[in-house]
């Protein structure tokens, strides 16, 4: 039975009434729940509480849906009969939009509440819908969820929001923590959100990382913004020209889980000169104990590490790369710009982030 009465009937004397002093964590519906915010994991969106549903089950009452749809706030002005008489005649009743009260959790109470799940299932969401999310809540509220969140999560989830941003998320993180989350993250996306904090905060930062993922994100500092080696990332696959097919492809199985891409592979000696480059199509297309130096690609399409970032876009969409090496003066491969990196600037981030990531 679902309670529609203005209120609720009490079946005993108010003398027979025992007093009773709710304790400290106790809940109060209208203070701490209606008119808050809630996220709607499900739907991946930030919702308001425009009113509770209560039901009699066996004499208990119990809260069981949150009213997130307009019929919540009708009711609440006291237009019930209007809702009805609208709906009789056969209105739509589109208004009425329900979350299970079993599927929310509160936070503190100075804070929104959001779905109740395990925290593996809202780890489980997109890093894009992730920061949607919490682009939608004020800062101090995105940092509450990230707070609940795994490490290698928040990381994925920050690369998803513009650097700025960033750095309001992470002001209320411990300074290790943030190491961490920086260490998880790609060397040119840590570079990025270090640029905008002050220059001793930064190396505080980096001096609490580990020393090679540091020294990675310092090499990309060196550079200007808004030039190739700025931009670039160190994570990427390097194979020499003697190794066959099946080679290649054991070799990958054993070192390239944390590179960016590995949609191409790059061929350099041991001097680190860059020779070729070969798609991952092209090694599963070609027989196990062919030789890379057959099939690689040697007229080589290459950026500069201080070319402009405009310049790179342009080069990335005139050929239609995915990714493109990043040499100096000597042809040595010091990293590779990705199609989505080397258009961040030119097109709005919200839309950079959903073109298709062909290269992972």
């Amino acid at each position: 039975m679902i309670l529609t009465a203005r209120s609720i009937p009490i079946r005993k004397r108010l003398s027979e009434v025992i007093s009773s002093q709710p304790p400290d964590h106790a809940l109060y519906l209208i203070r701490d729940v209606l008119d808050k915010q809630i996220i709607d994991v499900n739907g991946i969106r930030v919702v308001r509480v425009n009113d509770l549903e209560l039901t009699n089950v066996n004499g208990d009452i119990y809260v069981s849906n949150v009213d997130i749809g307009a019929s919540g706030i009708i009711r609440r002005l006291g237009l019930n009969k209007l809702l009805r008489m609208f709906e009789s005649r056969g209105g739509s009743a589109a208004g009425r939009v329900f979350i299970s009260w079993d599927d929310v959790e509160l936070l503190a109470s100075d804070q929104p509440m959001r779905l109740k799940v395990p925290g593996e299932k809202l780890a489980d969401l997109h890093p894009a819908d992730l920061a949607e999310i919490i682009s939608d809540l004020s800062r101090a509220e995105s940092s509450k969820i990230l707070e609940t969140l795994d490490v290698k999560v928040v990381a994925d989830t920050l690369e998803e929001v513009e650097p700025d941003f960033q750095v309001s998320l992470i002001e209320q993180m411990p300074d290790e923590r943030i190491a961490d989350v920086l260490e998880e993250m790609a060397p040119d996306e840590a570079a990025d959100l270090l640029a905008e904090l002050p220059d001793e905060r930064g190396e505080e930062l980096l001096n609490l990382m580990e020393t090679a993922e540091a020294e990675d994100v310092r090499r990309l500092l060196k550079y200007p913004d808004e030039s190739a080696g700025g931009i670039m990332t160190t994570e990427y696959a390097t194979v020499r020209p003697h190794m066959t097919v099946t080679q290649v492809l054991d070799f990958l199985r054993q070192t390239s889980g944390e590179a960016e891409t590995i949609y191409y592979l790059y061929v350099t000696d041991d001097e680190n000169h860059l020779q070729g480059v070969f798609s991952l199509r092209q090694l599963v297309l070609n027989q196990p104990l062919t030789p890379i130096s057959e099939f690689m690609e040697t007229k080589l399409i290459t950026v500069g590490l201080l070319d402009e970032q405009n310049n790179v876009a342009q080069l990335i969409s005139k050929y239609n790369l995915l990714a493109v090496p990043v040499v100096d003066d000597e042809h040595c491969l010091h990293g590779i710009v990705t199609a989505d990196d080397a258009l961040d600037k030119i097109i709005p981030t919200a839309w950079k982030k959903r073109l298709p990531r062909l290269y992972h």
